[in-house]
């Protein structure tokens, strides 16, 4: 599947290495392919989330990033769900990090680097570049560009599609930007 990526997606799969490595992060999550795709200048993806507003918003996807980290990664979908049946994530987060630290739940130290200490991917990241190979396929494109990653983090359920989507990262409309043919 590698081959298939362009030097956009592969920098993006390298940036998303540096951002778990300079994190101290054992494993590459979603946030970090996200972080890496926000990173990048000049792609396809980049002009897309700059189109849609979110690259002015990227202070504000970062603090969603680490509010989502904080509960464990449990999206605020989970969160209002949960509140729905009278349980306070809140609540429960704060009386975790009392006794055990703040950021107990981020999960931070969970996976396993590779023997090499190179961070591993968690089955979350795994899925996105799996759906990016899957949505390059249905548009019948014989490559997967960052622009695949990013659309793959959108539509799939999570922390990561769910901060892109409330700083104006919809699947939606990063769709409708990326399959119009440029003029």
């Amino acid at each position: 599947m590698f081959e298939r990526f362009t030097v956009d997606a592969r920098g993006v799969v390298a940036g998303a290495v540096e951002h778990a490595s300079r994190a101290g992060s054992p494993v590459v999550t979603e946030e970090h392919l996200l972080l890496a795709i926000l990173d990048r200048e000049g792609t396809k993806a980049s002009f897309a989330l700059a189109s849609l507003g979110v690259t002015d918003r990227r202070a504000e996807l970062t603090e969603a990033l680490a509010a989502g980290r904080r509960r464990g990664g449990m999206s605020k979908a989970e969160e209002d769900a949960l509140a729905g049946l009278g349980i306070s994530v809140q609540e429960i987060v704060a009386r975790v990090e009392e006794v055990h630290g703040p950021g107990a739940l981020s999960g931070e130290t969970l996976g396993k680097a590779w023997p090499s200490g190179r961070p591993s991917f968690t089955k979350g990241s795994k899925k996105v570049l799996e759906k990016a190979l899957r949505l390059a396929v249905a548009r019948k494109q014989k490559y997967i560009g960052d622009e695949h990653l990013l659309l793959a983090l959108a539509v799939l359920p999570g922390l990561a599609g769910e901060a892109l989507a409330e700083c104006g990262g919809t699947y939606a409309g990063l769709e409708r930007l990326l399959s119009t043919p440029p003029a």
